[in-house]
Formats: structure tokens, C-alpha cells, sequence
């Protein structure tokens, strides 16, 4: 399965330097931030794998809350988003029609 895939990476740590590691590992993999503890981007099944050891092994026995969703294009084409900034709500819609 070579085919690339958006993946959604969130995670719940409460140790700050755990965090901002598990952030990196995130970046390093070409993944974009999209809220404080939330990540998409496209990655093959190999580099999803491969993302998800590196979080495992920085995670450790620490406490904490990773989880990795593969979204396939159909999918991410029905995200909705609601984005408030000053004041000012702009909402995005994505094309609803079915490929």
C-alpha cells in the first residue's frame, strides 16, 4: 500500500517538554499544524509507521495521548471548518461533490 494518505496526528501530554518534542517529530515528518496538538499532512503507510514509533518512543512510559488517523481524499474533501479570529467567524466549506 505505497499510496499517500492526509494523516491526522492529535495528542493530549501534559508535560510541556514532552510536547513540544512530540510537536517536532510531527514537523520533521512534513506534517502541518493545524491547532496546538494537531497535525495533518500526507504520508505513506511506511512513513505513518515510521511516525508513529518515533511518538512512541518519545511518548516513553510518560503519561500522555497520541493518536494517529489515516484519512483517505473522499474524507478530507467533506472537512468543514470554522475559524473565529477578532471577532470575525469564517467558515470554510469543502466541495461536497463525490468523486
Amino acid at each position: 500500500m505505497g499510496k499517500n494518505m492526509q494523516t491526522l496526528v492529535i495528542y493530549d501530554i501534559p508535560d510541556d517538554k514532552i510536547r513540544y518534542k512530540i510537536a517536532d517529530r510531527c514537523k520533521d515528518a512534513g506534517l502541518a499544524r493545524i491547532q496546538y496538538s494537531a497535525f495533518i499532512g500526507d504520508l505513506n503507510h511506511n512513513r505513518r509507521e515510521q511516525l508513529y514509533h518515533r511518538l512512541r518512543k518519545t511518548l516513553g512510559k510518560r503519561e500522555g495521548n497520541i493518536q494517529l488517523y489515516p484519512i483517505c481524499d473522499k474524507d478530507i474533501k467533506l472537512r468543514l471548518e470554522i475559524d473565529v479570529k477578532n471577532n470575525v467567524e469564517r467558515q470554510i466549506t469543502k466541495s461536497r461533490t463525490a468523486e
